[in-house]
């Protein structure tokens, strides 16, 4: 995968933040904090880049991280009264040029912008299901965390409403939309 240096400033600004937010959420003074960018670092960092960003790139887009500044401001100020709206950014990408011609450009079809919709949201049910089932395993509260932040992630991006990935997703395929928010729901409501 190829990073540009303001991707990676972005990135980097997004995830403190979320982890500001959700340390602000858990509770537990820096060993919240600490927990919190964990799980930040587990459930949302492969959200972006092994989900979205691989799977563009994968498909010969160019892709990129940007913040969504009011996003996080929303983040850390709901995170002051008990909630967190997570909508740090997203991966933005665009066809690369191909051929000696500037108007020999790929269209992406239906199919492959819901396969870059759907990856990341499929990441994090990946990640969801094995830290559940090794937090239950091993009683550990940091694994629950990720699964619950996981199967959050997950089902917020695939609500059916644009920008957001669902839309994709949706006019996709209908029946992996379906599944894949049940997943994430039945897995957030259950832990």
């Amino acid at each position: 995968m190829i990073f540009s240096k303001t991707e990676i400033r972005e990135i980097a600004i997004a995830t403190l933040v979320l982890a500001f937010a959700f340390g602000n959420t858990i509770g537990g003074g820096i060993g919240g904090y600490i927990e919190a960018l964990v799980v930040v670092l587990i459930a949302f960092l492969p959200h972006e880049l092994l989900g979205h960003k691989y799977v563009a790139q994968r498909l010969g887009a160019d892709a990129e991280f940007r913040m969504w500044p009011t996003g996080l401001l929303l983040a850390a100020a709901g995170s002051l009264l008990g909630f967190v709206f997570a909508a740090p950014g997203a991966v933005y990408f665009s066809p690369k040029v191909r051929g000696d011609f500037a108007w020999t450009v790929h269209r992406f079809t239906k199919r492959e912008v819901g396969m870059i919709g759907f990856a990341g949201p499929a990441v994090n049910l990946v990640i969801g299901t094995v830290s559940a089932v090794a937090g239950f395993l091993t009683g550990t509260t940091l694994l629950t965390y990720v699964a619950m932040f996981s199967f959050f992630l997950a089902f917020f991006n695939l609500l059916p409403f644009g920008p957001l990935d669902g839309q994709k997703v949706m006019a996709w395929d209908k029946r992996i939309w379906i599944v894949a928010i049940a997943m994430a729901a039945i897995g957030y409501f259950i832990l």
